[in-house]
């Protein structure tokens, strides 16, 4: 499994907060499930924050259930992420998924103000958007991150030739 450690800019000599999420690569006819917030321009890989006796698993399920709308049967761990900001560490766990029905959504505050709505996309259109991260580095470090984040992750899944699930 490969790791990526993503160094900010405006990030400390230590990190004194950790945080944990994992994300869900959903592929369906050669399209894959995205995040998109309407409010922000900005898409992601869903996903979100391990609750408290939770598995990464049972959070990667769960958080794109919520976003999308989408269960998914978790397959298989294929990346990670390490993110240091300011004091913070960001572990992001990436799992490969296949979409098994529907349920409702449950966003949250946050997702809900920046009008969080799913949307498939053709893989390479979506390696295309991440690939941009860094027109956002004089502008938006968040938005820079994110895609910065979700390209190598979308790289690492087409390099490993995973086949669609």
């Amino acid at each position: 499994m490969e790791t990526l450690d993503i160094y900010g800019d405006n990030r400390f000599k230590t990190y004194t907060k950790i945080r944990e999420s994992c994300r869900g690569i959903v592929i369906r006819d050669n399209e894959i499930l995205l995040s998109y917030e309407t409010n922000t321009d900005t898409y992601n890989i869903p996903g979100g924050g391990l609750e408290h006796n939770e598995s990464f698993e049972e959070c990667c399920s769960r958080e794109v259930a919520e976003e999308t709308g989408f269960k998914v049967e978790v397959i298989n761990k294929y990346f990670l992420t390490n993110e240091y900001y300011e004091d913070w560490l960001f572990i992001s766990h990436y799992y490969i998924c296949k979409c098994v029905g529907t349920t409702a959504r449950k966003l949250s505050p946050r997702e809900i103000k920046v009008g969080m709505e799913p949307r498939w996309v053709p893989l390479q259109d979506a390696i295309e958007i991440f690939s941009k991260h860094q027109d956002y580095a004089a502008s938006d470090e968040e938005k820079r991150g994110i895609y910065l984040r979700e390209y190598n992750a979308l790289q690492s899944f087409c390099k490993q030739n995973v086949s669609e699930v």
